[in-house]
Parts: C-alpha cells; sequence; structure tokens
C-alpha cells in the first residue's frame, strides 16, 4: 500500500510539473488564437466597408461579413435589382462567398 501511494504521490508530481512546464507554451497558444481572431474581425470590418461602399446605390440593402462571407439582408424593389446586388457584394475583392437573405417588396 505505501508503494501504491509513493507511486501516486510521484505520478502527481509529475503531472503538475509537467502542467507547470507547459502552462507558458498553452498560454502563448491561447494569446496567439486570440490574435487570430482579432486580424480576422479586423478584416471582415474592412471588407464589410468595401462590400458597404459597393453597394451604396442600393438603399435599403445591407451587408455583414463573418470570415469572408458576406451576407445580404433587406428589401429590394426586384429580383434584378437583388441579382445586381448580390453581383457587386461578390465583385468586391476578398470576398468568399455571399449568401442573400434579400427580400422583394410586395
Amino acid at each position: 500500500m505505501t508503494n501504491t501511494i509513493s507511486r501516486l504521490l510521484a505520478a502527481a508530481a509529475f503531472t503538475a510539473f509537467s502542467a507547470a512546464a507547459l502552462s507558458p507554451a498553452i498560454a502563448a497558444g491561447q494569446q496567439e488564437g486570440a490574435m487570430a481572431g482579432a486580424a480576422v474581425a479586423t478584416a471582415d470590418s474592412a471588407l464589410n466597408a468595401k462590400v458597404k461602399a459597393a453597394l451604396a446605390d442600393f438603399k435599403g440593402v445591407s451587408a455583414s461579413t463573418a470570415q469572408g462571407v458576406v451576407t445580404l439582408s433587406g428589401q429590394v424593389a426586384n429580383t434584378d435589382t437583388g441579382t445586381k446586388a448580390i453581383q457587386a457584394a461578390s465583385s468586391v475583392e476578398g470576398v468568399k462567398e455571399v449568401k442573400s437573405e434579400l427580400t422583394v417588396a410586395k
């Protein structure tokens, strides 16, 4: 029994030491992940601004961007106007995909 307790204590000490040694690496990885997320958010904000500028002539159409994917929402007068808004958003450099939630006004 004493031998088992000694082994468990040694294993616990080793685990605690390993975790302490890895903590800086884990923290650095988490920081890098947070910085990458901030960079994506900044890139999406810049891309969304470009898309909104491309859609300036389309009143009632709004855009949101997440990871390069643009989602259009709002109302358009007809399907032709909706198609043109989608094409305008798609033509912006950096846009990976355009999703449409546009509706045609009645």
